[in-house]
């Protein structure tokens, strides 16, 4: 490296991976800027209760998100609101950060966290009628649907914890799932089945989202996938959790991933691209959990730190003078 960079460690993406790896670094004592595009906390705050914290037997997602940033600014590490749209490693090894509408930050590692996008059913009526029934955050927008019949689409964690919390505003909830069993975790499965409001609607999909005359969904017309039998089913909202998609299109250049497009790593969290980590729901791996994110940001942060070591012993580095970054 031959050229200034203002950051010894980039993170992108504010969730519990990112603030994570943004607090261990900022305990070593390097300087840490993490991006995000909206307020941070991630997956935290579409999600109103976590009960598998440990320490925590309940804690609102929104309030766990706020202590992650609390922490993480604690040891110094500096938020910045931004759309990343591309990270870059130059010839000369630093990497560039380009946000959209405003600078390009460089520095000397750079650890992904940005998390995945909501998968669309891509069903007639679906973008069309986004926010006016149509929704892909429950804690967002249930409390508009109170006394209402709404349907989820789902079988995995997100869809049935959904359904469930849904059921404090809608009067009944279908859970329409395409296979003829969940995904999800037993212990969540056992709540769903419990819960007299809730309906499930198996092997069955969405054909199309129908809405009234006022652009409000009204209708949800539905096929079962065994028998091709189709139905209309009454509604006013749709929230869909069928899965996500890895926000990996942000790194420019090669980068070895699976078959999803998730990120994969070696144990340290160190992508195929030498000084880029990966940490989070973007990293191909077993589980997606806050736990896992929060493992996975303490071992990104510290490999990171230990990249940085070994450019510093091959090459000696010096402070840039009133920047807090530094020259090498």
């Amino acid at each position: 490296m031959t050229e200034p960079y203002q950051y010894e460690v980039i993170v992108v993406g504010a969730g519990p991976a990112g603030m994570t790896a943004a607090m261990y670094a900022g305990r070593a004592m390097l300087n840490t800027l993490i991006i995000e595009r909206g307020a941070p906390g991630g997956e935290l705050l579409n999600t109103e209760k976590i009960e598998d914290y440990p320490g925590f037997e309940s804690v609102l997602g929104h309030e766990l998100a706020t202590k992650f940033e609390s922490h993480a600014k604690k040891f110094g590490a500096k938020f910045e609101t931004a759309t990343v749209l591309k990270t870059r490693k130059r010839a000369d090894g630093i990497f560039e950060v380009e946000t959209e509408g405003g600078p390009t930050y460089t520095a000397a590692s750079v650890i992904i966290t940005a998390g995945g996008t909501p998968v669309k059913l891509n069903v007639p009526g679906e973008l069309e009628y986004a926010g006016k029934g149509v929704s892909y955050c429950a804690i967002c927008d249930g409390a508009f649907f109170k006394g209402h019949t709404i349907v989820v689409v789902g079988g995995g964690d997100a869809a049935v914890e959904e359904a469930d919390f849904l059921t404090r505003y809608a009067e009944k909830v279908y859970l329409i799932h395409r296979r003829g069993e969940l995904r999800a975790s037993k212990i969540l499965q056992k709540r769903l089945f419990e819960n007299p409001k809730i309906e499930m609607i198996w092997n069955t999909v969405v054909e199309r989202i129908d809405a009234d005359s006022q652009g409000l969904v009204d209708n949800i017309a539905l096929r079962n996938v065994e028998t091709n039998e189709q139905r209309m089913l009454k509604a006013t909202g749709v929230f869909v959790f069928v899965g996500f998609r890895p926000n990996t299109g942000i790194i420019e250049g090669h980068v070895d991933h699976d078959e999803m497009g998730y990120l994969r790593t070696d144990p340290n969290m160190e992508t195929t691209i030498k000084g880029m980590f990966a940490s989070g729901d973007v990293r191909s791996q077993l589980t997606r959990q806050v736990t896992t994110a929060v493992g996975d940001g303490t071992t990104a942060a510290i490999a990171a730190e230990k990249y940085l070591k070994a450019l510093k012993d091959g090459t000696p580095m010096a402070p840039i003078t009133g920047s807090g970054g530094y020259a090498v």
